[in-house]
């Protein structure tokens, strides 16, 4: 070997056995630079009262300030000096020489991996209820906002409002701020920073067992909870657990429904059959607990025969009148005058009795047809129109008809 190159080795095992070398060697990652969104692990040095440092080691000092700290008050306010703690590189040099870093977005990663945790575990735990919207209520777990819809919440909490309007619904939901619900996670998207929970998924195992129980065609007892446009709400208990179902306004009587509130009142005792049940939700129905009364509708009404009916409501096709408790009959508007142009109104009036003629009866399709009109007088036909364009047609060949 050279001179050299034994003086070249000689220098690099001197460098290799060097103070600074096994210092190297001990942190790699001090000879690599850093990047933005780097994460990092240090030793809290300071905390000062707008911002808080940083010791990176072999890296440097990194620094936490301005809308940074604010953003992770939550961390900040637990952080202590000698703390050992994550951060996201933000800055690798800013003009002040340190590195300038981000909790907020370490703490974030962890938070959102605790979330999923729980969703995939699916814990069951308290949370605070912070404002209310009109589609749910606002929360905050593990430092991120959430939101509990309407649908997800429990029976007990669904804002029951008479026809829904939206600001009552708000009013009642606003009346939750400040108190405790018991949720699960159902939706964890750190992509989307989605994170919904759900009151209705918390369900417990004693809840579970009394859903387990109920079958189709189970008969069950309880009060009307609430009364919405499109049906009743019905609360019952099963194994002493609170159960609440819904029986839809096609589900109510077996005659025409326009308003529930006319078959059912908030308080009332009602019996009801399970149609069918979908996680937690529980279709009733009150009507099938009572013979179908249209099975026997051609024994009392048949075609031909006349009958007294008092009009229940009017529509622009004619005039629904009731014949007794459960059959209601339609008189088309055909039917209820020989007069052309006449309007529903015009001919009868809602409350008023008046005597109907049988037109039709199917009692598959829960059909009845009346008729004011006497028997064998047909609806007038209206004569058929014209179009602009075609009169003028007629009109020439008229004229040329007439030169020839």
């Amino acid at each position: 070997m050279s001179p050299h190159h034994a003086t070249q080795a000689g220098t690099l095992k001197q460098n290799t056995d060097s103070p600074f070398a096994r210092l190297l060697a001990s942190h790699p990652e001090a000879l690599r630079p850093l990047n933005t969104g780097d994460v990092v692990k240090g030793t809290v040095l300071e905390i000062a009262p707008s911002s808080l440092y940083v010791d990176l080691g072999a890296q440097g000092v990194g620094i936490v300030f301005g809308r940074e700290l604010l953003d992770a008050a939550d961390t900040f306010r637990n952080v202590r000096q000698g703390d050992d703690i994550e951060a996201v590189v933000l800055d690798p040099e800013n003009d002040q020489g340190y590195i300038e870093l981000s909790l907020r977005s370490a703490s974030e990663e962890k938070s959102w991996a605790r979330l999923e945790a729980k969703r995939e575990s699916g814990e069951i735990f308290p949370i605070q209820i912070l404002d209310a919207n009109k589609g749910g209520l606002i929360v905050r777990l593990e430092g991120i906002t959430g939101f509990l819809p309407v649908s997800q919440l429990s029976a007990e909490h669904y804002p029951r409002v008479e026809g829904g309007d939206k600001q009552q619904i708000l009013d009642r939901l606003r009346q939750y701020q400040g108190q405790f619900f018991n949720v699960r996670v159902i939706t964890a998207d750190r992509r989307e920073e989605k994170l919904i929970v759900s009151e209705k998924a918390a369900m417990t195992t004693d809840m579970e067992a009394a859903l387990a129980e109920l079958k189709e065609g189970t008969i069950i007892e309880g009060t009307v909870s609430g009364i919405v446009d499109f049906g009743v709400f019905v609360k019952f208990q099963r194994r002493g657990v609170d159960l609440e179902g819904l029986a839809h306004i096609s589900e109510l009587v077996w005659q025409r429904v326009d308003d529930p509130k006319d078959y059912a009142s908030v308080g009332q005792n009602v019996r009801a059959v399970v149609l069918g049940i979908e996680g937690t939700r529980i279709s009733l129905s009150i009507k099938r607990l009572r013979e179908d009364p249209w099975l026997t509708v051609e024994q009392r009404y048949k075609t031909g025969n006349t009958v007294e009916g008092r009009v229940l409501k009017l529509t622009p096709y004619g005039a629904f009148a009731k014949l007794d408790e459960d059959i209601h009959g339609l008189a088309h508007i055909s039917e209820l005058s020989d007069k052309e142009g006449m309007r529903p109104e015009d001919v009868v009036k809602v409350g008023e009795t008046y005597r109907f003629r049988i037109i039709s009866v199917d009692p598959q399709e829960h059909r009845l047809g009346l008729s004011l009109k006497p028997e064998g007088k047909p609806a007038e036909k209206k004569p058929a129109r014209t179009s602009p364009r075609a009169k003028k047609e007629t009109e020439a060949k008229s004229k040329t008809k007439t030169k020839k």
